[in-house]
């Protein structure tokens, strides 16, 4: 296939400074969860990008100095010479398929504790760190202001004999000194480094320079820059200092990457936000500097891409997201490949490894952070020397993937599912407000399944034991899902609450497949949510949508805490506020009469009642296991029938992510046929002692 030639703009090469581009396709920084601690991992996540055809690959921010620690957060670190191997493995596998890397250079200032180095945290005035560790940042004097020139001036000279062709400031995100400068909110210094606009930016200018003669004519200059920070005369605004700071300083840098501050306004979920959500706010910047301009957007329509650039939005698309889920999104489009795009659905899993310090994973592409421990590429699996067929039950996200890697490999699958649609708790939640584009997980996989003439799939098609006895298939996987409790078992009630039937009771089940009409439209509804994702908000915001009285109840402090590692909490309970739901916190169950839910205080115990004539728990789930349990009763006439193996996978093996599903189904296709030794580590582990040149003794 070729390229369609609409496409063609975005294969054009782009100078930056005193490199080019290949093409218009830009990883921008991104965290990992790899950074120092996984080098080899970090080194071929980006090498895999540059292998997909991203021309510009960064790494995540690389804190400059030990007085930018962000332990425990995993990031890249530039702090000495001995932290060069872990970099230069990265430029070396970015360069070997002929793509510019990147990096960018941060000192966090007061974003940081330095809860490894324990040295001072350093700010533009005394302040509080915001890492709500009890821990203050000390005004920066004339000597530190010194200081953090060099301490820019040696790290750009790190990077530059690292290898990397482009060198980052970082101003963005409220997680740079740089940027705090730049913020009356965060400087409110008296000599010449605050007051006036010009004084705010003056060691910004000051590093610029400096790095700029550090780097010399070799290497491109970047700046990293929140152009709005989405809090309005308290803080940047694309209208106001952001604009001015990019007109004062627009030819100095070789590029601008702009976007909005903080991350969370960054890096929306497509609950909260749509593609190209970031344009309203970058796209006065290329009518102030001659300089190309890269910014996201969580793009991932080529016909999207060609717009901004025609408009002069952009020069480059800046992708993160995009990138993660679909590494060789760019030669699909190149190749004209487009319906083989794994498009990102926005769910921001990625940023949860950053948030929980492990490397990160995807939903939409479980290959992501196994590239180097278990030599995962996401787009070639070896083919099976032997393929017998599999038969897959349950067409949910784990059996999807599962037969679709199969399939790929050249096993004969079949694949059936006992419901009337493809999909499973994916079809039922892509329809709740918001997650639209979660559909995508099931969309992509439906379509590369309809390509593979080895693939038979087949819905209405329920199996029991007998039958799948009776087929005889070598290797059967088991993908039947799980399904919501309503007995209140969960982490705060590990007992179940039989009083919880004297009123009505709808199960999450019960919403997913029916809608809002599930719970009766008279009387309040309390949803209560000792899941702490997702699930127990997006009920409730259906249900508020819906003319419903709805009371919000959680043992946690606030509404959907995990959703904190998502970027989404704080819009989350916004957004249930601006709906009216009642929100109460810190509540366990107690007991319950038919109108009235009596609850109980998580800290002393004291009781409070309220209303309630529906009660939707949102606590634990199940895994359906009925048909393991059946076929594992029978396990004596497993080889008589021809059956090798029976294996469970996704949800019906331990309720989770959906990205945990996709993984498992994943896995299970690349270990198929394999004897997999228990009491062996299944992945490669990091030998940071050999990579370092350390010796023991």
């Amino acid at each position: 296939m070729s390229r369609d030639s609409r496409f063609d703009i975005l294969f054009e090469p782009v100078k930056i400074g005193p490199v080019t581009a290949r093409n218009r396709f830009y990883q921008v920084p991104h965290c990992s969860g790899m950074g120092y601690r996984y080098p080899n991992a970090e080194a071929h996540l980006r090498g895999m990008k540059a292998e997909g055809g991203w021309a510009v690959v960064s790494t995540q921010e690389a804190e400059i100095h030990p007085t930018s620690d962000l332990t425990p957060a995993n990031e890249a670190r530039l702090w000495d010479d001995g932290d060069l191997p872990a970099l230069s493995a990265v430029t070396e596998r970015v360069h070997a398929h002929g793509s510019l890397a990147a990096i960018q250079l941060v000192h966090n200032g007061l974003h940081v504790a330095n809860r490894f180095s324990r040295m001072i945290p350093l700010a533009p005035s005394h302040a509080v760190s915001d890492s709500l560790d009890p821990v203050q940042a000390r005004a920066m004097d004339k000597a530190d202001i010194t200081d953090m020139r060099r301490w820019y001036r040696n790290a750009a000279l790190r990077a530059k004999k690292a290898g990397f062709d482009i060198v980052y400031l970082y101003a963005g995100h409220d997680m740079s000194v740089l940027q705090h400068f730049l913020s009356r909110r965060h400087n409110d210094r008296s000599d010449e480094y605050g007051g006036s606009f010009e004084n705010r930016l003056r060691l910004f200018r000051e590093i610029l320079d400096d790095v700029r003669e550090a780097i010399g004519d070799t290497c491109a200059l970047a700046v990293r820059l929140a152009v709005d920070e989405l809090m309005g005369p308290s803080g940047i605004t694309c209208e106001g200092e952001g604009k001015d700071i990019i007109s004062a300083l627009g030819e100095l840098p070789d590029l601008w990457d702009v976007n909005l501050s903080d991350w969370s306004n960054d890096s929306q979920t497509a609950r909260f936000s749509e593609e190209g959500y970031q344009e309203p706010y970058i796209r006065f910047v290329k009518s102030v500097t001659t300089k190309p301009v890269v910014g996201v957007g969580r793009y991932t329509s080529p016909d999207s891409m060609v717009r901004v650039v025609k408009q002069g939005i952009l020069d480059f698309i800046g992708a993160a997201r995009p990138s993660i889920a679909d590494p060789f999104l760019p030669k699909k489009i190149e190749e004209g490949r487009i319906d083989d795009i794994r498009e990102c659905i926005g769910c921001n899993i990625c940023t949860s490894g950053d948030n929980t310090n492990v490397p990160m994973r995807c939903t939409q592409n479980p290959t992501v952070g196994e590239e180097w421990r278990k030599g995962w590429h996401p787009e070639t699996i070896a083919r099976s020397e032997a393929p017998e067929p599999a038969l897959i039950i349950g067409g949910g996200p784990a059996g999807l993937e599962a037969a679709r890697a199969l399939a790929q490999r050249g096993v004969d699958v079949m694949l059936a599912e006992g419901g009337g649609e493809w999909g499973g708790r994916v079809a039922r939640e892509c329809r709740l407000p918001g997650l639209a584009t979660w559909g995508r997980v099931r969309d992509w996989r439906i379509g590369q399944l309809s390509t593979r003439v080895n693939a038979e799939l087949y819905l209405h098609s329920p199996l029991s034991a007998a039958d799948i006895l009776q087929y005889g298939i070598p290797h059967v996987a088991i993908a039947t899902g799980a399904s919501w409790r309503t007995d209140g078992v969960g982490r705060t009630h590990r007992m179940a609450l039989d009083f919880l039937s004297e009123g009505i009771l709808v199960s999450p089940d019960a919403i997913l497949s029916e809608g809002a009409e599930a719970v009766p439209s008279d009387g309040p509804v309390v949803v209560f949510d000792d899941d702490c994702f997702y699930m127990g908000s997006v009920l409730a915001e259906l249900l508020a949508r819906r003319g419903r009285t709805v009371t919000f109840v959680t043992p946690e402090s606030q509404v959907s805490p995990w959703s904190r590692n998502t970027l989404e909490q704080a819009r989350i309970q916004k957004r249930l506020i601006g709906l009216g739901v009642e929100i109460v916190t810190a509540m366990a169950l107690a007991g319950r009469t038919k109108d009235q839910l009596e609850l109980s205080c998580v800290y002393s115990g004291r009781s409070r009642p309220v209303d309630c004539a529906t009660l939707v728990p949102v606590t634990a789930r199940l895994p359906d296991e009925t048909l393991w349990l059946e076929l594992k009763a029978r396990e004596a006439e497993w080889a008589d029938a021809g059956i090798k193996t029976i294996t469970r996978l996704g949800d019906c093996l331990a309720p989770g992510l959906i990205a945990a599903a996709v993984y498992s189904g994943h896995q299970y296709a690349r270990t198929y046929q394999e004897q997999v030794d228990k009491d062996r580590v299944p992945f490669m582990r990091e030998d940071i002692a050999r990579l370092y040149g350390l010796r023991s003794g």
